[in-house]
């Protein structure tokens, strides 16, 4: 595990630049924006106000003319959340096969542990993409040397925006149902 997290803190420092110029400092309205996003700021509904208080038996429940349980968009947004961090910070990113390795076999979690350790996934990957964010030595323009032409701006963006427009698809399952 040691050498796994070496070779992606290597691969981050590439990213990184190695001082910090007057210039990035104009950076940090950027950044503090950023930031308010992927916590959830302004019109979007944060994680915890969508996921909140959910009954562990309601969550692999179907509602009619809905495709997905919350079970389903729970997962959903942690392995996607997570393959963007890896992409973001890993020179050795794989991609997973679509659609598959994006959605959970299942439309329930086996049981409550299940449900509750995808939701601490989750906001510990969340916490590590605003870290990723927020270090004033990564350079948000700079294109990610294993990339084509992404950056990690792009890449907090997309977070925030795949979050924000799952996160609305369970506050209208929660409403549905009822909680």
């Amino acid at each position: 595990m040691k050498k796994k997290n070496a070779s992606k803190k290597s691969a981050l420092k590439r990213v990184k630049s190695k001082t910090v110029k007057p210039s990035d400092l104009r950076d940090k309205p950027l950044r503090d924006h950023l930031l308010y996003l992927l916590k959830g700021g302004g019109a979007h509904a944060t994680f915890d106000d969508a996921i909140g208080d959910w009954p562990v038996q309601l969550t692999g429940g179907k509602i009619a003319n809905f495709a997905h349980t919350a079970w389903m968009l729970l997962e959903h947004m942690r392995l996607a959340q997570r393959d963007i961090l890896e992409f973001s910070r890993n020179s050795n990113y794989v991609a997973a096969k679509w659609p598959e390795g994006y959605w959970p076999a299942s439309e329930a979690p086996a049981n409550e542990k299940a449900w509750k350790a995808s939701i601490a996934a989750f906001k510990e990957d969340l916490r590590t993409m605003e870290r990723l964010v927020a270090d004033r030595r990564v350079d948000l323009y700079a294109k990610i040397p294993w990339g084509d032409g992404q950056t990690i701006l792009r890449e907090a963006l997309l977070v925030a925006d795949h979050s924000s427009y799952h996160l609305g698809q369970l506050v209208m399952l929660r409403k549905s149902i009822g909680i």
